[in-house]
């Protein structure tokens, strides 16, 4: 008979101190009181009986342990596959992201070049129309100044010749305003039906009195 510290039969028996506490109040183990210290009465068979009763005990938490740690590792071989799966998940992303971008960019240079290009068509159109425009410009120019030349010159070899304008010639009859403006008309249709007594010089159109007779038109 051996006698321990309830702490040391709980031990030696692998229960609680409580349980030895209910066990020795069911009369299952004996106790002493010395000094005021409950001492526990343990038989040494019936304590290695307890002992060998307990070791199954020990032995499934044993594999209990390893079970979990099987567990354990099994959750972290998955964690590391997912976070593993999330870095590919987040390179791919982020390489979609550049590819886009990179797309974005490509698209901006190639909208501005259309522009540009667009823009240098429409300049060299304005500087063709403009240049076209300023030749036609300078060319009726030219036209004016030269029929405006041929003109005063025919308007001063009227002293001195029989050549005279349509003005003129109907200026010096003696018809009415309203004949006058018939027979201007008359004698502007005679020449720009390539009558022969006329000349036309630009706008004006001039007759030879000297050459031509012009009677039949004053009707």
């Amino acid at each position: 008979m051996s006698k321990m510290s309830v702490a040391d039969a709980a031990t030696k028996l692998g229960i609680s101190k409580e349980a030895i506490h209910n066990r020795i109040r069911r009369g299952s183990l004996e106790s002493v009181v010395e000094d005021g210290v409950k001492y526990v009465l343990l038989d040494s068979d019936a304590a290695n009986k307890q002992t060998a009763k307990q070791t199954p005990r020990h032995t499934n938490k044993r594999i209990t342990q390893q079970n979990d740690d099987k567990y354990y590792k099994l959750l972290e071989d998955q964690n590391e596959r997912l976070r593993q799966k999330v870095d590919r998940l987040e390179g791919e992303t982020k390489s979609l992201r550049e590819q886009k971008e990179q797309m974005l960019i490509d698209e901006r240079v190639r909208i501005e070049k259309i522009y540009k290009d667009k823009d240098e068509q429409l300049k060299n159109i304005l500087n063709a129309i403009s240049s076209k425009f300023l030749q036609n410009t300078l060319k009726e120019e030219l036209i004016i100044e030269s029929e405006e030349l041929v003109e005063a010159e025919l308007e001063v070899d009227e002293e001195s010749s029989s050549l005279i304008s349509l003005k003129s010639y109907l200026k010096e009859s003696s018809f009415s305003e309203k004949k006058l403006k018939k027979l201007k008309q008359k004698f502007k249709r005679a020449a720009k039906e390539d009558d022969e007594r006329f000349q036309t010089i630009g706008k004006k159109h001039y007759l030879d009195t000297s050459k031509y007779d012009y009677s039949d038109l004053l009707s």
